[in-house]
């Protein structure tokens, strides 16, 4: 069959080799568990499945068992009837039944407690689910697709995770690759996005110098796709020349590849006194901003800077920028940063 692959990009041979699988598993209903580092796009890989499956016409349905707080996470999977608790005014369907016919995918299952492990072995298994608060049995057809970037073997060895569930799971294992495993795709990811920045930024597109690409391909990318991707926005709001050298690359690039970092040499008249400056018009005006993007772009540097500087504990990255942990979560979310 000839796959629909829709913002998946590259042809090496680890990618290859999970599309032969997929290729495969699609046009059948069983379940799926999608394993791989964070940020490698295991989502996207999922929303693949479900459109070349027999059920791309009905819905697809995403939750991130992660996200939603576990006292939560119950309603949020199976619904609730009217009075069930405090805040419940009315009766609401969960994503099981929203699914109905279609796809669901439980993003990070190996966040989930122990005990809703139970109810969701209950549903692969009998086809049916409960609400919160309810006495009816409702029968839902759905194909479940997990995904998760812990070893869940060894979560069902220490007793984090239920084995009989992670069995019912893993009918169909299917591996991601990191970015670093991927060879080629990283510059075919890498030229994506930066032209697609460009674009959406109304700047000329930016090309990579030969030793800029071998620095690429040669680094590890421990955030794959994603760090790409984030990094490549970076470059194309900052990278003054139309060519991206390894001048603009971080410092953390060389000391990852083995080598001293370079620093660009800054012309006299464009030095700025020591100290604090406030941003001019002119700096938006040479980045191609409007007052919106120039406020996102410098607010996601300032927060970048203190997960750096924190460790990445977002506690004390929010207590540095005076924040709350959860509005930090959420900004970092919407940065993909996270």
């Amino acid at each position: 069959m000839m796959l629909k692959l829709d913002g998946i990009i590259g042809g090496s041979s680890a990618l290859a080799q999970v599309f032969k699988v997929l290729a495969k598993v699609a046009p059948t209903d069983s379940t799926v568990l999608v394993t791989g580092e964070s940020g490698t796009g295991k989502e996207l890989l999922v929303r693949a499945l479900h459109r070349n499956s027999t059920r791309r016409d009905n819905a697809f349905v995403p939750i991130n068992c992660g996200a939603i707080p576990r006292e939560l996470l119950e309603s949020e999977l199976f619904g609730h009837e009217k009075g069930a608790f405090t805040h419940a005014i009315r009766t609401r369907p969960g994503r099981f039944e929203l699914a109905d016919g279609g796809t669901i995918f439980l993003d990070e299952i190996g966040e989930m407690d122990l005990s809703l492990q139970v109810k969701i072995l209950r549903a692969l298994q009998e086809k049916e689910i409960e609400r919160v608060g309810g006495t009816c049995v409702k029968k839902v057809d759905v194909r479940v697709v997990a995904a998760t970037n812990r070893d869940l073997e060894e979560e069902v060895r220490t007793g984090r995770f239920r084995e009989d569930l992670f069995y019912r799971l893993n009918v169909i294992p299917l591996h991601l690759p990191p970015l670093r495993e991927r060879g080629g795709d990283i510059l075919l990811l890498a030229q994506h996005f930066l032209s697609s920045h460009c674009k959406t930024k109304d700047r000329k597109p930016l090309t990579l110098s030969e030793r800029a690409r071998e620095m690429l391909l040669t680094y590890s990318w421990p955030g794959n796709v994603r760090e790409l991707e984030n990094f490549m926005e970076r470059l194309s709001i900052l990278c003054d020349a139309g060519e991206v050298t390894p001048e603009d690359l971080p410092d953390k690039m060389f000391h990852d590849i083995g080598e001293k970092p370079l620093r660009k040499v800054v012309e006299v008249e464009s030095l700025r006194p020591a100290g604090f400056v406030w941003p001019t018009l002119k700096d938006m005006e040479d980045k191609g901003l409007k007052l919106k993007d120039f406020i996102e772009t410098i607010e996601g540097r300032l927060l970048e800077e203190a997960l750096d500087q924190c460790d990445g504990v977002k506690n004390k990255a929010a207590e540095m920028v005076g924040i709350k942990r959860t509005t930090l979560i959420e900004k970092l979310k919407k940065r993909d940063l996270l």
